[in-house]
């Protein structure tokens, strides 16, 4: 036996043509979240308790909601071509099968960079002045079910999830379709 048999290959996390995208969309989300949350940390307690504020907490929600399109674009769009629904437009299937490979290749980073704005729409959510209304509630249980749709993801690369991030990631998109538009 050679010595290149007796080495076991390791497969990584994250694969190695996603990982310049998954690493670079976590720097800029980490620099993104650094920076904004120093200038709401730094902001003066009655320009946080003023109305304005709410707006740009606000901003963050609807910048996580396009972002979050575009997550959930990829599991859509898949669902629309498996199912088969679009068999008499071959042409618009292929503009889809188009879609979708491009929708996959920056899902990853586009979550990373969602989950930051969320991240920064909670904290603001808590220092404007949280209250136990239906919003907040339901913006609430979508943060919680949030939290392992990360970890499964992770789990997802090397098959050890258990469909988890897709059931986990369909409850936070129903969640947070409840909370953004009701």
């Amino acid at each position: 036996m050679s010595s290149q048999q007796n080495l076991e290959v390791k497969q990584s996390w994250i694969p190695k043509k996603e990982r310049i995208w998954v690493f670079g969309a976590m720097a800029v989300s980490t620099i993104y979240l650094i920076w904004q949350l120093w200038s709401l940390f730094h902001l003066p307690s009655t320009t946080i308790h003023n109305r304005s504020f709410e707006h740009i907490f606000k901003d963050y929600g609807s910048n996580a909601r396009i972002v979050l399109f575009v997550v959930v674009a990829n599991y859509i769009l898949a669902f629309i071509i498996k199912q088969g629904i679009l068999g008499k437009f071959a042409h618009l299937k292929k503009g889809l099968v188009i879609l979708l490979r491009i929708v996959k290749k920056y899902h990853v980073s586009f979550a990373v960079l969602a989950i930051a704005l969320i991240i920064l729409h909670t904290v603001a959510v808590f220092m404007f002045g949280f209250k136990w209304d239906f919003n907040n509630i339901s913006g609430l249980l979508a943060l919680i079910v949030l939290l392992p749709v990360p970890v499964s993801g992770l789990l997802r690369y090397r098959r050890l999830d258990k469909k988890w991030h897709l059931r986990c990631g369909l409850a936070f998109a129903v969640l947070f379709l409840i909370h953004a538009f009701l």
